[in-house]
């Protein structure tokens, strides 16, 4: 890697690393050079930029676009006008040097066109509240003098460039400039000069707004909108969140991530909450992730949690007419059709905010966007009035015919994207091969087990590799036995994601005794842990799922004993006999909610399984006469297929039940134990 890239990697990395610099995903960095050209042996002068969709702190080479900055700035002299300029994006194709690496973004231009060899686009909240002030060119005059200027605000594209490039060479003690209702572009003949004049602006932002900002820009507190109590408004977050995620997903469904930040509780305290959070957010960035708005819950923490249901319902219809009517304004016969009208924000005083989708990360950096727009707001509020661009300025973007290419760029969703998953027992065995599955197929899984520890391993397990693990899988303490634990573990799934859609009872273990040996402690544990808990952990969940409005599927790991009758088992076969018949009783009642209900038969999954090491494996080869070692192939030369059942064989029929294919079947429980004959469901 030569010293350019590598130093404009460093400088990404740590613009990036501060979110005061700039927002997830959001912005770029570039830098231009001298290669040898591997064709002619000539040096050729390139230019490396952050590609479309990259993050500055995590960029890697492999995420810079490599372009020609001779045949980049020759397309000046084709350039067909700002009617046409969305053409220019594909003509950067033709720019690539080699391979090109990343896709080139809409900011190339920018880049590519202003006579610096580095450039640095970012979207700092302090920057943008200067760029979205309705006097925002004044204050950039006054804060800066002469070392930033003012550009008007335009789409961003080759226009912009051309812009930028034109008053850089206008202002020769320019170190950047505003970009109204956008952000900031500085630039430097160094690396390390570029960073330096991107701090400079921010920091002097920053301290601006600190220094002559008035102390309450949103007003006074609404009398009776101040924060809940923490557990209470957490307990309220968790009692809102499945009904307010199946509104949210009433057009695809979507992924929740629950906000209480001071910053969320703050502004939806104050008295101009209402009339700023009509006015959207301004910076692409933000709305693309956000929406142009959000949804506002208009009563007091404190009202009765029906009549807050009744009146987010309400809400949610009337901003669905509004976001049909918004498209209506402004789309025209070549507009992408609208991709839902659906909020990606709602906001609850006393409580915080919810934001939404296609997966986790999606849900909880759109929250992050808002919480980045709220502090735009409070900082053009407190020196001028928050002033963002004009609506159809938005629409323009967010139903860009470029934009709309990106999405169709992405990669196709995982059959269960977008489903939050509860298995217990997760923490090892079968349901830690269960999660796994349910997250290598798309899943947020919420890993429960009394073994908070061994949940927390697999958790991690799940979530390596993603930017945050808590993306991808929670782990939860749940004793099955126990209802309070079960309500607790369920709302730290909800709080997590946003409700539940898949549940795996799998919990269980196994006393292998004789009758007359069988204790009433040794029925009761065995019942409680696997009917009873099976019984709490259905109930708790489908009153979620109920809420949501969106179907769901509830699992149960129950057993060929259900069905065969062996010796020395009566308390665990007849708990597993119980679990079998839920099964049919759950199917039959829930199916109106589009709930599906089936079951798993596993036998002799003996390797990685909880309940054998724990001392079942040497009872039942007591029972048969086998090494404790070796009762697995006992096991599997008993059956049919003269087959070994492992953990992710169980997984697998989880999966085929929920995965897509089976849509129409409950009440169904599928054998996975290599073919016992005996265990035929009749």
């Amino acid at each position: 890697m030569n010293t350019v890239v590598q130093d404009l990697l460093n400088r990404c990395h740590e613009l990036g690393a501060d979110p005061r610099n700039t927002n997830y995903a959001g912005g770029n960095a570039s830098a231009k050079g001298v290669e040898t050209d591997p064709v002619t042996g000539e040096p050729v002068d390139l230019m490396w930029v952050k590609g479309s969709g990259g993050d500055l702190g995590t960029l890697k080479a492999s995420g810079l676009a490599v372009l020609r900055l001779d045949r980049l700035r020759a397309l000046v002299n084709v350039y067909p006008g700002v009617e046409r300029e969305d053409e220019m994006v594909a003509a950067f194709d033709f720019c690539a040097h080699g391979k090109g690496g990343a896709a080139p973004s809409i900011d190339t231009a920018m880049h590519g066109l202003v006579e610096a060899a580095h450039v640095d686009h970012l979207h700092p909240d302090s920057g943008i509240a200067i760029a979205t002030a309705e006097d925002g060119e004044e204050l950039t005059r006054r804060i800066f003098g002469d070392r930033v200027a003012w550009v008007p605000w335009r789409r961003p594209g080759f226009q912009l460039g051309l812009d930028i490039a034109a008053i850089k060479a206008e202002n020769p003690r320019a170190i950047g400039v505003i970009l109204g209702g956008h952000g900031i572009t500085a630039w430097g003949e160094t690396s390390a000069e570029c960073q330096a004049n991107s701090l400079e602006m921010i920091r002097t932002a920053e301290a601006f707004l600190a220094e002559h900002g008035r102390p309450e820009p949103f007003g006074p507190v609404i009398p009776g909108y101040e924060p809940l109590p923490e557990a209470e408004r957490r307990a309220r977050a968790a009692e809102l969140f499945p009904l307010i995620r199946g509104l949210a997903s009433t057009d695809k469904p979507q992924v929740g991530h629950f906000t209480d930040s001071e910053a969320v509780l703050d502004f939806v305290s104050r008295a101009e909450h209402p009339r700023l959070a009509a006015l959207g957010t301004s910076c692409p960035d933000h709305f693309l992730r956000t929406k142009v708005s959000p949804l506002v819950l208009d009563l007091a923490p404190d009202a009765p949690l029906d009549e807050a249901k009744a009146r987010l319902k309400e809400l949610h219809a009337a901003y669905r007419e509004e976001y049909a009517a918004y498209y209506d304004r402004h789309a025209t016969p070549e507009s992408p059709a609208m991709r839902g009208a659906d909020p990606a924000i709602v906001l609850v005083p006393g409580v915080g905010m919810f934001s939404f989708g296609a997966n986790k990360q999606t849900a909880r950096v759109a929250g992050e966007f808002y919480v980045n727009a709220i502090n735009v707001m409070r900082g053009a509020e407190s020196v001028s009035r928050y002033a963002p661009i004009e609506e159809s300025e938005k629409f323009r973007i967010e139903y860009w015919s470029l934009e709309e290419a990106k999405l169709q760029r992405m990669p196709k969703p995982k059959p269960l994207a977008t489903r939050v998953a509860f298995v217990t027992g997760g923490g090892s065995g079968i349901g830690a091969a269960t999660a796994r599955r349910l997250a290598a197929e798309g899943a947020c899984v919420v890993v429960a087990d009394r073994d908070l520890a061994a949940a927390e391993k697999v958790a991690a397990e799940l979530g390596a590799g993603a930017l945050r693990a808590s993306d991808v899988a929670i782990a939860v303490a749940a004793d099955v036995t126990s209802e309070d634990e079960i309500k607790a573990a369920l709302a730290a799934a909800v709080l997590a994601f946003g409700g539940v859609d898949l549940v795996v009872n799998n919990a269980g273990l196994s006393l292998s005794k004789p009758l007359l040996e069988t204790t009433v402690a040794d029925w009761d544990l065995q019942h409680d842990v696997m009917a009873r808990g099976s019984f709490l952990v259905s109930r708790e969940s489908a009153r979620i799922m109920i809420e949501q409005e969106m179907g769901g599927d509830v699992v149960y790991i129950s057993s060929k004993n259900s069905i065969f009758a062996g010796p020395n088992n009566i308390a665990y076969s007849a708990a597993k006999a119980d679990q079998a018949h839920q099964v049919r009783l759950l199917a039959a009642e829930l199916g109106g909610h589009g709930i599906r209900v089936n079951g798993i038969n596993p036998d002799g999954v003996v390797r990685g399984s909880g309940i054998f090491s724990s001392g079942w494996g040497a009872n039942r080869a007591a029972v048969y006469g086998v090494e404790e070692e070796k009762l697995g192939e006992f096991y599997a030369q008993r059956t049919l297929l003269k087959r070994e059942v492992l953990p992710e064989h169980v997984a697998a029929a989880v999966f085929a039940l929920t995965g897509g294919d089976l849509t129409q079947t409950t009440g169904l429980h599928i054998p996975v134990d290599a073919g016992v004959a005996a265990a035929f469901l009749r």
